[in-house]
Formats: structure tokens, sequence, C-alpha cells
């Protein structure tokens, strides 16, 4: 890997993200993965960006079926994101089985996330690596309280919204 590369790399770790469950349902299939590269773009239209790597298998799913789910996950749900990562080898099919989906959704729906934001893929942009899916959201369920999972130095972490401690003054 070029020195630079690497240098990104590592300046990109130190960025802290909040994790994310992206999954899609249709004609192409069921699926998920875990993102922490998922931001705003603007509220007028509501749209968020995600970048997948062109080289997953689902990449392609989530551009055919068109339809997605961002699921903001909640501090204590790192074992979905890990699942959903690909690191515990669960199979995508039992992933969706288990009892934490909300059924009612064209697409699959955390029920317990902290934030679900369910739209339709408007553009996507290859970039290097990945593509950038712009996703024009049409449906929003917040929850308050509770902590956020991020993502930071490599590590799962959980954030709450604990008040800053201001600085003392040297006597």
């Amino acid at each position: 890997m070029p020195p630079d590369q690497k240098a990104f790399r590592e300046a990109m770790a130190h960025l802290p993200a909040a994790v994310n469950i992206l999954t899609t349902n249709g004609p192409s299939g069921r699926c998920g993965i875990t993102l922490s590269a998922v931001c705003s773009v603007t509220d007028a239209p509501p749209t968020l960006l995600a970048c997948v790597n062109r080289t997953s298998a689902m990449h392609d799913v989530f551009q055919a079926n068109g339809r997605v789910c961002v699921n903001v996950l909640r501090g204590d749900q790192q074992e979905l994101a890990l699942h959903f990562a690909g690191a515990t080898k669960v199979p995508m099919a039992e992933r969706f089985t288990w009892d934490v989906w909300d059924r009612d959704h064209e697409v699959p729906v955390l029920k317990d996330a902290l934030v679900t934001a369910v739209g339709t893929v408007k553009h996507a942009i290859p970039m290097g690596s990945h593509s950038v899916l712009f996703l024009d959201i049409e449906h929003i369920r917040t929850r308050s309280g509770g902590q956020s999972l991020v993502y930071f130095n490599r590590t799962f972490h959980r954030l709450g919204t604990a008040p800053l401690i201001p600085e003392s003054t040297p006597p």
C-alpha cells in the first residue's frame, strides 16, 4: 500500500463515525451491510449519502433494488454491527429471521435503532473503490435517549449525552 494511502487510512481511523446498518429488500434480494460512511447532505429535500464498496457482493443489490433503510445503531447493538460486517459468518438470510426487525416496511427496519431513515437511491456515483449513494429520505423515525454506537480508532465505542466538563484554570 502506498504511504499516502496508509496515512489516509490511519487518519480516517481517528475520525469518529456513527455505526449504521444499510438494508434493502426487493427483486434483487434482501441484504444489509455495516457502514460508518453515512452522512447528511441536505434537509431540503432530506438527503443522506452512503458509501458502499464496489467489490462488496451487496453493492449491486442496493443499486438494483433502489429502496434502502439507514439504521443508526444504539450503543448496545455492537453484535448486530459485527454480524452485518460479516465478522461472525452468520448467513445473511438468518440475520433477517431474528426478532429485531419491524416487518411492517418494504425494507428491513431495525425496531430499536436510534434512527431509521427509509428512502430511495437517487444517484450512485463511482468514486475510487466505492460508490457514493445519494438517498432521498421519505420516512424518518428517531428515538430519544440512550447511547449511540460509534467507531473510532478501529474499535466500537458507546457515546452518550454526558455534559462537557469545563476546563479547569490553573491557580
